[in-house]
């Protein structure tokens, strides 16, 4: 039960950018489609669960005074095993997310979980709690980039949405995910306000 509730929690409730309001950097700048949203999502997942597996496993061996270092650094080598791995299989992606990828290892959302979360519990919930924060940063990416990609670009995953829709372009530009993410923001409010 308790691995549920720290799985779904990133999800909904503590969602790191709807409900805490971290990370938002890469959220505007590569969620102009939905294709690097999901690298995203899949770097910024696996970069999670990992450096929190490894900081759970760490935390009693690794004095106070240099915690911060260490999980820095922890943070940092899945970071360019990402970028390494991109870079070789995925040339195109790396070069559309660019400084993102390895902007990574500063990423409020990765060390606020190592140190919040994973140094305080077990691995299998360091884990759940990884992958449920990453899930929740990665879906709101993907819903932010879908209205991004589809109404200020018209098209989706490459391919044209609606033919003959002439594309409202301000809202593929920062200030239009500015605008989408704000509108996501009320969405969320106006549904948790009607669950109490």
């Amino acid at each position: 039960m308790k691995m549920v509730k720290e799985f779904t929690k990133g999800i909904w409730t503590k969602n790191p950018i709807l409900v805490i309001g971290i990370g938002l950097c890469p959220v505007l700048a590569v969620t102009s489609s939905v294709t690097n949203a999901l690298w995203m999502t899949v770097a910024t997942t696996f970069v999670l669960v990992c450096s929190n597996l490894l900081v759970s496993s760490v935390k009693s061996i690794v004095p106070a005074h240099i915690r911060i270092p260490v999980f820095i650094s922890i943070i940092a080598t899945f970071v360019t095993v990402v970028e390494l791995v991109l870079k070789a299989y995925q040339p195109e992606v790396y070069k559309s997310l660019g400084i993102f990828i390895p902007l990574i290892v500063v990423n409020c959302i990765i060390l606020g979980r190592a140190e919040e979360f994973a140094s305080k519990n077990t691995i299998l919930l360091s884990i759940a709690d990884g992958l449920g924060m990453g899930l929740g940063f990665g879906a709101t990416l993907v819903v932010l980039s879908f209205f991004r990609e589809t109404l200020g670009a018209n098209s989706l995953l490459g391919y044209t949405f609606i033919p003959g829709m002439k594309p409202a372009t301000a809202l593929i530009m920062a200030p239009g995910g500015f605008i989408i993410l704000g509108l996501m923001l009320w969405g969320m409010n106006k549904i948790n306000n009607r669950k109490k």
